[in-house]
């Protein structure tokens, strides 16, 4: 269809808009409590600290997930959109304020599990919404252009609280305050999905028990079975689970060479956003037309070869120029298997299950994420050298390989 056919559409264009405004707070929020636990001079932080602050960021809707994708599945998705963007711009507030004041990290780390977990909620409803405001045909363009650009403007959020930092300060007084512009992003996600109409975003039809109650209890059993039937969805699911794995053993490593051994602080973490940023983008310019030339399995397949690859031939040296080179292919492999997965749930799974889905999605992938990191976090060196580590994330991208293959044999898909 293209760019600018896909952007003729008016709600496309208006859920891109509350996706990127709710993305680009994502980005604010999450840099600035890494700055005001990471890279802040009030504060100490230790890789088993550091492997804390990453599962209060990935681990809420690893929690939550299982029953919200039933009332994604159950509510007004307009609804769920403005009303869970109104209470994260709120309890943005109230995590700013707790951050000025200097309150411990197991505080922040509680504030940050709700946001967060509002966030990934919101994160699911839009992707659940994707196939209501496009065609079906051209679903793997409309989530390249929406999943990559958003990327790119929750990397553009990150940067903007990296230099807000720098102009109020990196104490705890500086560090509230840059988390306390996450709300703008909130607030403007909010106003912009109010205005869609009363139901344009779905369910069109709901495929769940009449009680509230044992249709959230049964949300994770039903996205389990729906993925299970669905083979390119289970077979996805392998393969981005592995990179997810790897991907978390690699956050916790370059967070430490940043901080201790490379010694560039929140500026050099900064670069390495960027970078993932790039990679984001460019998988977001070329997937559509490498899947239409390599098809569907041939590409995935060969997005988790490279990243094997790269992670031990970029991550060994440990200088920050391979480090960023990692960055860059990594992210670049890893968004390549995303885009994919997304598309063949969006176009595989009927909307009256999506929603469960996406929900199990986010749970599986953010428990792997949260696992790596804190196993991870045990054996690691204070400095973040640890060769055996790399080794073991180049592991989980050719396990991934794998299943992938033998799941795509077995079931012909």
């Amino acid at each position: 269809m293209g760019v600018r056919r896909l952007l003729s559409i008016s709600d496309f264009r208006r859920l891109l808009l509350s996706r990127f405004a709710a993305q680009w707070g994502d980005g604010m929020l999450q840099a600035g409590l890494a700055g005001a636990v990471l890279f802040n001079p009030e504060r100490e932080a230790d890789a088993l600290a550091i492997a804390a602050g990453f599962t209060a960021l990935l681990l809420p809707y690893s929690l939550v997930g299982p029953f919200a994708g039933a009332l994604l599945d159950r509510w007004d998705r307009r609804n769920v959109l403005v009303v869970a963007n109104a209470l994260r711009g709120l309890l943005i507030l109230v995590a700013a304020v707790t951050v000025a004041m200097g309150a411990d990290e197991p505080v922040l780390f509680t504030l940050a599990l709700i946001v967060v977990g509002i966030s990934r909620f919101v994160g699911s409803g839009l992707s659940a919404s994707l196939p209501h405001v496009v065609p079906v045909r051209n679903l793997v363009e409309a989530n390249a252009l929406a999943t990559t650009l958003g990327a790119v403007v929750a990397v553009t959020g990150a940067g903007c609280a990296v230099g807000l930092r720098a102009l109020v300060g990196a104490d705890d007084v500086g560090s509230g305050i840059t988390t306390a512009a996450a709300t703008l992003g909130s607030i403007a996600a909010a106003l912009v999905a109010i205005r869609f109409a009363k139901g344009a975003l779905g369910p069109d039809e709901v495929d769940e028990p009449p009680q509230t109650l044992v249709a959230i209890a049964r949300g994770l059993f039903d996205g389990a079975r729906a993925a299970v039937r669905t083979p390119t969805v289970l077979a996805g699911f392998v393969a981005l689970l592995a990179h997810r794995a790897a991907f978390g053993i690699l956050l916790l490593l370059t967070v430490l060479l940043v901080r201790f051994r490379l010694d560039t602080g929140m500026a050099g973490l900064g670069e390495v956003a960027g970078m993932v940023g790039l990679g984001i983008l460019l998988a977001g310019m070329t997937t559509a037309r490498i899947v239409a030339k390599f098809y569907r399995r041939r590409t995935m397949g060969a997005a988790l070869v490279v990243g094997g690859v790269a992670v031990v031939a970029l991550g060994m040296p440990m200088t920050m120029i391979t480090t960023l080179a990692a960055a860059l292919v990594l992210s670049y492999a890893g968004q390549i298997v995303k885009l994919c997965v997304d598309a063949a749930v969006q176009r595989d799974i009927g909307d009256e299950v999506r929603g469960r889905v996406f929900a199990l999605y986010d749970t599986l992938f953010n428990v792997a994420q949260v696992v790596s990191v804190s196993l991870a976090a045990l054996v690691v060196a204070p400095d973040g050298a640890s060769p055996g580590l790399f080794a073991a994330a180049g592991i989980c991208y050719l396990i991934g390989f794998a299943g992938f293959v033998t799941i795509t044999r077995i079931t012909g898909h």
